[in-house]
């Protein structure tokens, strides 16, 4: 495929925008992904090359989080497993159902979500005895697995859900949680990213590119994190689930 200058120029500046979101709370697929598809990049190539761009911004977002003591790796480790598990499994299952079934799922599951979200003035755990360490692993364990399924099988949304996860199930603080979704996230993305190189469906010039504003992007967004704490990952859950809940609406309904 040809590329023209006015791809470079609708694709950078919107992968920059998902960059920064993504890295404070998932969700960045939602506006990277349609800013390819709308700059006419082919479906195949948009998603390998979306995938080339993101998880730049991801892994930058990754390395300052653990920089800056906001992971849990020994926590992580296994969730990663667990997630990569998850995703393959999810992956084989699009060959059997009708996605459309858990598009209307989300339909009704997405405006509860977005309501226990908007009441809490915090997204940490409540106050109280705090979940021992073998029980929060466990807990990750189960929400990685069933995260990295629904990622493999559908995607949109999963780094912010496994935030809120983290979080209500598994009781971890939300910069923690937040650092540790980046890294499963990250783990489940490179082996897509490795499937779309070996089929080239991607497009190396433009995703290199797209790549160093998402860098960008996912450098300021983790800034906040670690400044600005929960508030800000608050906030930004919140509009990501509007946008999925926008997005699998039309999908479903145009």
């Amino acid at each position: 495929m040809e590329l023209e200058l006015s791809t470079f120029l609708i694709v950078c500046p919107l992968v920059f925008l998902a960059g920064l979101l993504d890295s404070i709370a998932g969700g960045g697929g939602l506006i990277s992904l349609p800013a390819y598809l709308f700059a006419g990049v082919p479906i195949h190539f948009a998603l390998g090359t979306n995938k080339l761009s993101s998880i730049a911004g991801t892994a930058v977002a990754s390395y300052r989080y653990y920089k800056n003591k906001y992971t849990d790796l020994k926590l992580c480790a296994p969730w990663i497993l667990a997630a990569l598990a998850g995703s393959a499994l999810g992956a084989s299952l699009t060959l059997l159902v009708d996605e459309r079934y858990l598009q209307r799922l989300l339909l009704a599951v997405l405006p509860v979500t977005a309501v226990y979200v908007f009441k809490k003035k915090r997204l940490d755990p409540p106050a109280g005895a705090p979940l021992s360490r073998s029980r929060s692993l466990v807990y990750g364990l189960g929400v990685s697995f069933f995260i990295g399924g629904y990622d493999g099988f559908f995607g949109p949304g999963a780094g912010t859900f496994l935030i809120l996860l983290y979080c209500g199930v598994a009781k971890i603080d939300s910069p923690i949680a937040a650092g540790n979704a980046k890294l499963v996230n990250l783990a489940s993305n490179l082996s897509s990213l490795v499937l779309f190189l070996c089929h080239r469906r991607t497009l190396i010039p433009l995703g290199l590119t797209a790549a160093l504003f998402s860098v960008i992007g996912a450098y300021i967004g983790s800034g906040l994190v670690i400044r600005k704490g929960t508030g800000v990952i608050r906030g930004a859950v919140l509009t990501v689930l509007a946008l999925l809940f926008l997005k699998i609406a039309c999908d479903t309904f145009f």
